[in-house]
């Protein structure tokens, strides 16, 4: 059975960083593109970032130059480090991974809240 597990959000004030962990277990991450999402309270959900299968990272403008996607294959854990955190970032946390032998199923995780004080 495939499972993500979002962890490291939290409360923080506007300018400052946390760090979100996503760890898969049941698939490799490594071998299809990963991402990350957000909701907030009363709106869709938005994509942020991905990492293609051959680590190249893209970004939503909204957090172009403040976040960063990153993955660990020994770890099989994705990352993301956000930096200069906004209250708009307020937000539920999500990743996702495709998986399967074309990379043709995705899965999500629960989330981690992010709440970030003015």
């Amino acid at each position: 059975q495939v499972q993500l597990v979002e962890s490291g959000g939290g409360s923080v004030q506007a300018g400052g960083s946390l760090k979100l962990s996503c760890t898969a277990s049941g698939l490799i991450l490594s071998g299809c593109s990963m991402a990350w999402y957000r909701q907030a309270p009363g709106k869709g959900l938005d994509f942020l970032s991905s990492i293609s299968s051959g680590g190249a990272p893209s970004y939503a403008d909204s957090v172009k130059g403040r976040f960063a996607i990153s993955q660990d294959n020994a770890k099989n854990t994705l990352y993301l480090e956000m930096n200069s955190l906004k209250t708009e970032d307020t937000a539920v946390y999500r990743c996702t991974a495709q998986g399967g032998a074309s990379c043709q199923n995705t899965y999500w995780g629960q989330g981690t809240q992010v709440t970030v004080s003015s």
